[in-house]
């Protein structure tokens, strides 16, 4: 019994020590990300801005793996953004996953440029660029307008975080289009197909200060 109390004992403070562990990676990451509107040219925020962005608490059960099926013969489609220009994507995989025993499915977008577009014609049933290549993930949740902005939240992935069809998918890291803090901006909107029937309880919050016109 003494062995056995002891090694639940052991496997708790493991498991703090991980929990803490990543707690403080994320609230690290979330510095970095306040950082960089200070030095991207098209920040609609400035210094005295950060202090009203908001964050659910690190949970490290919204970092979950996720499995990941390749779309490669996807058509390009124009989605739909908050200023009404439409942007071109592709639907590069679909990704099925667990949270909180709730089974999800989330699809993957990568950008279209002309070029690109060309290439994906002329070679729609070849395998996908093998190349590191930025991937997205805009969608909505049960939290939207409530506790997080109306118009859904985004995720980055770049395609060489896919290994052996698997992902880990950190909504911690999840963030607000710019379309969240001022007007004027072409954040697209989740397609349906991306809408999550729950609250998804992590990454970033409303923003506490007024919109900017």
């Amino acid at each position: 019994m003494r062995k056995l109390i002891l090694s639940i004992s052991l496997s708790a403070i493991s498991y703090l020590s991980v929990a803490q562990s990543y707690n403080e990676s994320i609230l690290d990451y979330r510095k970095h990300y306040k950082a960089d509107f200070l030095t991207d040219s098209r920040s609609p925020l400035k210094q005295a801005d950060l202090q009203y962005l908001r964050f659910y608490e690190p949970d490290i059960s919204y970092c979950i793996k996720a499995t990941f099926v390749a779309t490669p013969e996807s058509e390009a489609f124009s989605m739909a953004t908050h200023s009404g220009k439409d942007k071109t994507y592709r639907q590069y995989g679909i990704l099925t996953f667990k949270i909180h025993d709730t089974l999800l499915n989330l699809h993957v977008y990568q950008r279209v440029t002309d070029n690109k577009l060309f290439a994906l014609n002329a070679a729609a049933s070849q395998q996908m660029n093998p190349q590191d290549e930025e991937l997205f993930i805009p969608f909505t949740d049960q939290t939207n307008y409530d506790e997080t902005f109306g118009g859904g939240r985004y995720l980055d992935l770049r395609t060489s975080d896919i290994k052996d069809n698997q992902v880990i998918l950190d909504f911690n890291k999840c963030y607000n289009p710019y379309c969240a803090f001022a007007e004027g901006y072409s954040c697209p909107i989740p397609p349906r197909e991306n809408a999550l029937d729950m609250e998804i309880k992590a990454g970033e919050k409303l923003f506490a200060k007024k919109m900017q016109e």
